[in-house]
């Protein structure tokens, strides 16, 4: 597993770390995490970010990886790369995983921020928006391309993870997690409605949710005005912490 990682320093020390878990298909490089790693880094907070198997410069083929596997990733960086308590920060897959990871280690969390979190997307967005045609290919073929937009090759969605997503879907029920949670989403994204958020809100044990909506936000979130709002929900929590 390749990660980066920033020690606590000074009176960040006295702070919760931070872990951002990237997106599908997306790795450590991205500009939300070099973003929260110099705001955590101006603090002294311990910042931790990390390529899941098969992504970046981690090991191992994407087409093998899955939901489980990724999630697993996240609990074994959480384990062996940090300390005390922690502020998991998932941008859409990476919401979800941060998720099934809070419920594996509920005791090292200190609060949860989803940006535009996609619980259950494998099921509710890929597998819901695929023509009987497209189905069939992928249980025969065992995967299937789709266009991206956000790089000029495809994504590759293989059979894999769709059956083995299942085994790990989260809004059919209540999610047994009653830490903080602070859930961004824009108004205008393409890939995840913001919709997702309010049914996971509704879904959480915690009565300390927050959804902020951002009427002109895409998926991204990375404007500067939006990694601004993510930095003050990262210094709000953290304030909460008993130093």
């Amino acid at each position: 597993m390749a990660y980066h990682r920033v020690s606590a320093s000074g009176f960040g020390s006295r702070l919760p770390g931070v872990i951002f878990l990237p997106g599908f298909k997306s790795d450590m490089t991205g500009s939300k995490a070099t973003a929260l790693e110099e705001f955590c880094r101006s603090r002294g907070q311990a910042f931790l970010s990390f390529d899941y198997f098969g992504h970046g410069r981690s090991s191992g083929a994407f087409t093998d990886g899955s939901i489980g596997r990724w999630a697993e990733d996240v609990v074994a960086a959480l384990d062996a790369l940090s300390e005390g308590p922690q502020i998991l920060v998932g941008s859409s897959m990476g919401g979800w995983l941060m998720l099934l990871a809070a419920l594996q280690r509920l005791d090292r969390i200190h609060a949860l921020i989803g940006i535009a979190a996609a619980p259950d997307f494998t099921e509710d967005l890929i597998w819901a928006s695929l023509s009987s045609v497209d189905r069939e290919k992928m249980r025969h073929e065992g995967q299937l391309a789709q266009p991206s937009d956000y790089s000029d090759e495809p994504y590759v969605i293989t059979r894999l993870l769709i059956e083995e997503g299942r085994r790990h879907l989260l809004l059919r029920d209540r999610i047994g997690i009653d830490r903080p949670v602070r859930l961004l989403h824009g108004m205008v994204d393409s890939d995840v409605p913001y919709t997702i958020s309010l049914q996971l809100a509704d879904c959480l044990t915690s009565a300390d949710v927050q959804i902020r909506l951002i009427k002109d936000g895409d998926h991204r979130l990375a404007r500067p005005q939006d990694l601004k709002l993510l930095f003050d929900q990262v210094a709000a929590l953290s304030s909460q912490f008993p130093v």
